[in-house]
């Protein structure tokens, strides 16, 4: 299958009408997407103004208000933090539509991988029935998993703020080591990429296991040292349900964003993006779930029963 007569202007009007692609339109885009991920870094250069985006998680209509409040592509630039997929009623819109504007728009869009871009992960929470009900088979899952894969490892905002989706590890004490890494591939149980996807901040010192089963937490000397070491401001992360929207520690030096408001349908928190602008401020835009009559898919019989 060649992607030259991938129309993906007509893809992404569908899309943004929440309307389900065929599969071969599937293995299109994510043959035109690998193409662009794969020559990526695993660090992003990203330069600003740029808004900074947290978990979605398939929530679709809450991803419409998020463009509402930080404009759209390709007028404003973004930076996804990863957790595209699971949980939510719309997954494979919700990814889909982000990677046909990363294809349309390769210097806008800034895709980092999350924890849930995994096959295993997503076997579990969500994403691999929706598209099996959605397709009548796992292709399109199969093609999904391929383009996570390509995924970037972290971006490097104005030289001076990381992102990644999770947090920091042991065993990575520069950026450049990030660099290094090798990416191409699902993600593994342990080791520096894990960590990556699945460490969290916690108010201990130095590093201790993580209660996940996977990836570890880790404190503010750890965040301290390496903003100094890298010669970074701040470390953006997403990973965790924070009910306010955003949550800065550390003396500012770490901030989870989280962008899924009223997270599975349920929890009640608002949502937020941070904005960079060129100068490096900051300012976090907080918003509200889109109507809840939009939300749930017409027919459906319950909510996701997906958690944590």
């Amino acid at each position: 299958m060649t992607t030259s007569n991938l129309d993906v202007d007509k893809m992404i009007s569908d899309l943004r009408q929440c309307k389900t692609p065929h599969e071969t339109q599937v293995k299109q885009l994510g043959d035109a997407a690998k193409s662009i991920l794969s020559k990526e870094s695993n660090v992003l250069n990203v330069s600003t103004p740029v808004v900074i985006v947290g978990d979605i998680h398939g929530q679709f209509y809450d991803l419409g208000e998020l463009f509402m409040i930080g404009g759209q592509v390709p007028f404003t630039n973004y930076v996804f933090m990863g957790d595209y997929v699971d949980r939510g009623f719309y997954s494979v819109e919700t990814l889909l539509l982000l990677v046909a504007l990363k294809v349309k728009h390769p210097d806008r869009v800034w895709l980092v991988r999350g924890n849930h871009e995994s096959r295993q992960i997503t076997q579990v929470y969500g994403f691999y029935d929706e598209c099996l009900r959605k397709f009548g088979n796992v292709n399109a899952w199969r093609t999904c998993a391929e383009v996570f894969d390509q995924m970037a490892l972290a971006a490097l905002i104005g030289s001076k703020i990381l992102s990644v989706h999770g947090g920091l590890s042991p065993h990575l004490m520069t950026i450049e080591q990030i660099r290094m890494l090798d990416r191409a591939m699902e993600v593994p149980h342990e080791g520096p990429m894990c960590d990556l996807m699945w460490s969290d901040p916690e108010d201990i010192e130095g590093w201790a296991v993580s209660p996940r089963g996977a990836g570890y937490i880790f404190g503010a000397d750890v965040v301290s040292r390496f903003c100094e070491d890298n010669r970074v401001e701040l470390v953006t992360r997403s990973h965790q349900l924070v009910m306010e929207g955003f949550k800065s520690q550390f003396d500012d030096r770490i901030v989870t964003v989280w962008s899924a408001p009223n997270y599975c349908y349920r929890c009640g928190n608002v949502a937020s993006i941070l904005e960079i602008d060129e100068h490096l401020g900051r300012d976090y835009r907080v918003f509200d779930a889109a109507p809840q009559e939009l939300q749930a898919p017409k027919g459906h019989i319950r909510q996701p029963e997906y958690f944590v």
